[in-house]
């Protein structure tokens, strides 16, 4: 019985370049872990360990006040409901608007990489341009816009708004992912009699997993950490968690209370880590399978 050889080289010793190369990335990974630790050791000591000034210190006295009040009971302004207010409000937001342009970038992206409209690259090359353009340069145009429809400081408003400026980037991510598809399934498709519709929802959405996994991690990331769109067009009753984030740190009188603001940071920040920590195989996958291939 033969036992098997390992194959292809063996492993080279350590040189100058691989540990730079090693240096480089535990440098790197500090650089982004340092303000992370900060974040959680602080929101977990009480306010008189933190004033010793030891950021970097394991807390002595750990305790979970400062998330519960950041939670609950954290002003915002001339309300005290803590940042779970805020919470709930991106959900309502997040929910339709992430749907709502996927929808929309899937088909713009169907119809674009399969039927071949009259005008499809123009229209396309315009859509693009959108994209390239800074928010801010359509902000008093939509406020005027909104205003006049009465639709304006409302939740339709809001997720409108989302849904207008997440529509380039999907139907980029859409017609690339489907213009790496086999044309044969198409016409084979146009042959037995599949129409428009009977085709996306039977040939073309059932092979499109990986880029919807994509399409959704960057949408949930976009729109949760959102500030300027939901602070200009959400009203006071829609305002979303960046923005509740923002008059907690802003709206403290007397001590400042840095525990509390890391926890409501942390908090903020949570939908997007579960969002990337559950699904970031799946969105290496939707990258590989096409997404950004031209």
């Amino acid at each position: 019985m033969s036992t098997a050889v390992p194959q292809g080289r063996r492993p080279r010793n350590l040189t100058v370049g691989r540990i730079g190369v090693y240096a480089f990335l535990v440098t790197a990974a500090l650089f982004f872990m340092l303000p992370l630790w900060i974040m959680i050791v602080t929101s977990l000591k009480p306010m008189e360990e933190i004033r010793l000034g030891n950021i970097l210190a394991l807390p002595a006295a750990m305790t979970f006040e400062a998330w519960t009040k950041a939670w609950s009971s954290a002003c915002t302004g001339l309300e005290c409901n803590g940042i779970s207010v805020g919470f709930w409000n991106s959900v309502r937001i997040l929910i339709p608007s992430v749907v709502l342009s996927i929808i929309a970038g899937a088909i713009n992206g169907y119809a674009l990489s399969f039927w071949r409209v009259k005008g499809a690259n123009v229209m396309f090359g315009v859509l693009l341009l959108g994209a390239f353009i800074p928010y801010q340069v359509f902000l008093y145009p939509l406020v005027r816009i909104f205003s006049l429809t009465g639709i304006y400081n409302s939740l339709t408003c809001i997720v409108l708004v989302h849904v207008i400026f997440g529509l380039p980037t999907m139907t980029l991510l859409f017609r690339n992912y489907y213009a790496g598809l086999p044309i044969e399934l198409f016409k084979a498709a146009r042959i037995d009699g599949g129409g428009f519709w009977s085709i996306f929802f039977r040939v073309i959405l059932p092979m499109s997993t990986p880029i919807l996994v994509v399409a959704t991690i960057l949408q949930v990331t976009g729109i949760w950490n959102d500030f300027i769109f939901g602070l200009t067009f959400a009203g006071r009753e829609n305002l979303p968690m960046t923005v509740q984030l923002n008059n907690i740190v802003n709206s403290t009188q007397g001590e400042r209370a840095y525990n509390v603001d890391m926890a409501a940071t942390m908090l903020a920040a949570l939908v997007p880590l579960v969002v990337y920590f559950v699904s970031g195989r799946w969105f290496v996958r939707g990258i590989a399978a096409g997404a950004v291939k031209g």
